[in-house]
């Protein structure tokens, strides 16, 4: 029941906010330019496991932005189908997740629990400047065996050359997932670590998204969210806290 609760919320959330712009949203964005890119980036996540207080990422983007597939960097998706304003993708996206016991004393004695690469199917209806992204991505390397579904709401703000993109957002994770990297299994506790099955538990997040062209005659793009954490993964003996930012920065230009 706390899962659709807070599935209908935001729908209905949605719908309100849909209902309110529709008629001051006229005009669609310009046409996304397309061909092969190249660009660098990074990404930072605060990390919530015990002592380990950061991820940083390292990305070097190759891809291609067409009428259907695009690719950037590790990610890419493929249009199945568009209605209208409502499109059907397939995707593909890595999981940066995950440990060995060198990241943290937390962590010593246990299994290593590995990023992994999930693909799945997801959803994208655009009215105007706002977006609702809904989608289900399956862990298919094996290493956890679950999936997470996630729903987005944005909008688009011009400032001239620069767009300004604030969202919220949900997740549904599955037990698998939660339990992969966040249990502890009998055979890992310790005096320090007691045993812990972690169950599926619902995230949430707010962002702001920043773009710009104006720089080094590429694509800029700053992203920062802020994930307050389900009490599945609050409750594990691995974690010290409930909520953590992350930011990724990235600069792309086409060829």
């Amino acid at each position: 029941m706390t899962i659709l609760r807070s599935i209908n919320t935001l729908l209905i959330t949605t719908t309100l906010l849909f209902s309110t712009t529709a008629i001051a949203r006229q005009s669609a964005p310009d046409p996304a330019p397309q061909g092969l890119l190249y660009g660098v980036g990074v990404g930072i996540n605060q990390e919530i496991y015990q002592g380990y207080k950061r991820r940083v990422i390292p990305l070097a983007l190759i891809g291609y932005r067409g009428e259907k597939l695009s690719v950037y960097g590790p990610f890419a998706s493929y249009q199945l189908m568009r209605a209208g304003d409502l499109s059907f993708s397939a995707k593909l996206a890595p999981r940066f997740a995950g440990f060995d016991d060198s990241d943290s004393d937390i962590f010593i004695g246990m299994a290593k629990r590995k990023t992994s690469l999930d693909a799945g199917l997801g959803l994208q209806y655009q009215l105007a400047d706002w977006t609702v992204e809904a989608e289900t991505l399956i862990d298919v390397l094996g290493n956890s065996n679950g999936y997470e579904s996630k729903i987005k709401l944005s909008n688009a703000l011009r400032f001239g050359p620069v767009q300004l993109s604030p969202s919220l957002g949900a997740s549904y994770l599955s037990d698998k997932l939660v339990d992969y990297y966040y249990g502890v299994r009998p055979e890992e506790a310790t005096l320090n670590r007691a045993a812990y099955q972690a169950g599926s538990t619902i995230n949430y997040h707010t962002g702001l998204a920043l773009s710009t062209p104006i720089l080094f005659g590429g694509m800029t793009r700053l992203g920062i969210e802020h994930h307050w954490y389900g009490s599945s993964i609050a409750d594990s003996p691995l974690t010290d806290r409930d909520t953590g930012f992350s930011v990724i920065l990235s600069w792309s230009r086409f060829f």
